[in-house]
């Protein structure tokens, strides 16, 4: 079998090659303009996040298996694999450790005002009168509120960190939803009387810019808004909008909703002193990294050998 790795640079490691594969084409890249020609003959694609649409797959007839080198695979057309006969794998819950400490370590640096005071120590601290410099108030983490939107495993490993630390936590129930289910507390109530929010969930149509203007709003005064999920799960305008006006205290964002953005993107040019942009990294410890490395590994082997493992399609 023929295999092509369209953004194997996505991936800082290498991956084992299978004896049975015929041959292996890692692509550091792939543009769009390349996409067809990257594809011909290919029968396995892995795919991390570039984007295979209906269109290009019925014209790449000999793709049988598609492996998404992530947990998140919305960069496939799902339902047409479904119609054109495509296998389609994903690596669930390899970076749920990585990614909810990601979520923790951002909890402390924004409650803390880290970069407010690291400022502060290179600019303020040798002319101070006093041993001490203040320059925004210090939040405790211990005893705020935590919510958090989806449950999967990436949201309850985030959970049992921020209960370790003595956040409560709540989990939101799905927007809209009246019948709220055990273990859950109403989307509303969760923006209202949380300190902070962290995205979780996947992107589907219904949570497309799920935090705009209007749950912006609904937040509590000075709470913080986390996301390592999908850029695209939040209105970018009405978020920067709340973080000028100082009603949302503050942000990290490790994904946005055009990846990689531009350098005129507007918040990558905001000069916010409690948002934090990271360049969707969250999921890459070295850790993480090794397991997803194995898990694709095994996903192709357990395919070629007529068992396949972690469908999605």
């Amino acid at each position: 079998m023929n295999v092509v790795f369209l953004d194997s640079d996505s991936l800082p490691l290498s991956l084992s090659r299978p004896a049975w594969v015929s041959s292996w084409n890692d692509r550091p890249a792939t543009l769009p303009a390349d996409l067809l020609r990257a594809l011909a003959g290919a029968d396995i694609v892995i795919t991390n996040k570039v984007r295979l649409t209906r269109e290009t797959l019925r014209q790449s007839p000999n793709v049988r298996f598609i492996c998404v080198a992530a947990s998140g695979y919305d960069c496939v057309d799902v339902a047409a694999c479904r119609d054109l006969g495509i296998a389609v794998a994903n690596v669930p819950a390899y970076s749920a450790q990585s990614v909810a400490e990601s979520v923790i370590a951002s909890v402390f640096a924004l409650r803390r005002q880290l970069f407010a005071y690291r400022d502060a120590a290179l600019r303020k601290w040798s002319s101070s009168l006093h041993f001490c410099v203040h320059a925004q108030p210090v939040q405790d983490v211990r005893g705020a509120v935590l919510g958090i939107i989806g449950k999967g495993a990436i949201g309850q490993a985030t959970a049992r960190l921020a209960e370790a630390i003595g956040m409560q936590v709540l989990f939101a129930e799905h927007r809209g939803r009246v019948d709220v289910r055990p273990g859950y507390v109403a989307f509303d109530e969760v923006l209202q009387y949380s300190d902070v929010i962290s995205l979780h969930c996947p992107l589907t149509p219904e949570s497309h810019a799920l935090i705009g203007e209007a749950e912006l709003a609904h937040m509590r005064p000075g709470a913080l808004l986390i996301n390592t999920a999908r850029g695209p799960l939040i209105d970018e305008q009405a978020l920067i909008a709340a973080l000028r006006s100082g009603h949302l205290g503050g942000a990290a964002l490790d994904v946005l909703v055009c990846e990689p953005p531009a350098a005129t993107q507007p918040l990558l040019n905001l000069m916010h002193p409690n948002l934090i942009v990271t360049p969707h990294v969250a999921w890459a410890s070295q850790s993480s990294l090794q397991a997803l490395a194995k898990a694709i590994t095994e996903n192709l082997s357990a395919f070629a050998s007529g068992n396949p493992i972690n469908l999605v399609s």
